[in-house]
């Protein structure tokens, strides 16, 4: 019988890769319920222009893989510290902007 295993072993992911896009299709889930639930308002924020929920989830994850690359680049090694100020720039992304 075959497992999904087999069946995406192909792609030769990690726990880590499987697990950050299981976040992401959460992330995704979540917002979906939110706006079914909370239709939600365009704001303006300090950057100056007007973001939904979804604009500031892009703009998170696209902040986020800066970080991740910046901290490769300049510290290498252990990623948590990294993680640990993404969640923080999230925090603000989703708060100000």
């Amino acid at each position: 019988m075959d497992t999904i295993t087999e069946h995406l072993a192909w792609m030769a992911w990690t726990w880590q890769t499987g697990a950050f896009f299981a976040v992401i299709a959460g992330l995704l889930t979540l917002l979906t319920v939110l706006a079914l639930n909370r239709p939600e308002v365009a704001r303006p924020g300090v950057l100056g222009i007007t973001t939904t929920r979804g604009d500031r989830l892009f703009i998170t994850l696209l902040g986020s893989a800066f970080i991740h690359l910046a901290w490769l680049g300049l510290v290498g090694g252990e990623v948590h510290y990294a993680t640990a100020l993404s969640l923080l720039y999230a925090a603000a992304v989703f708060r100000w902007v």
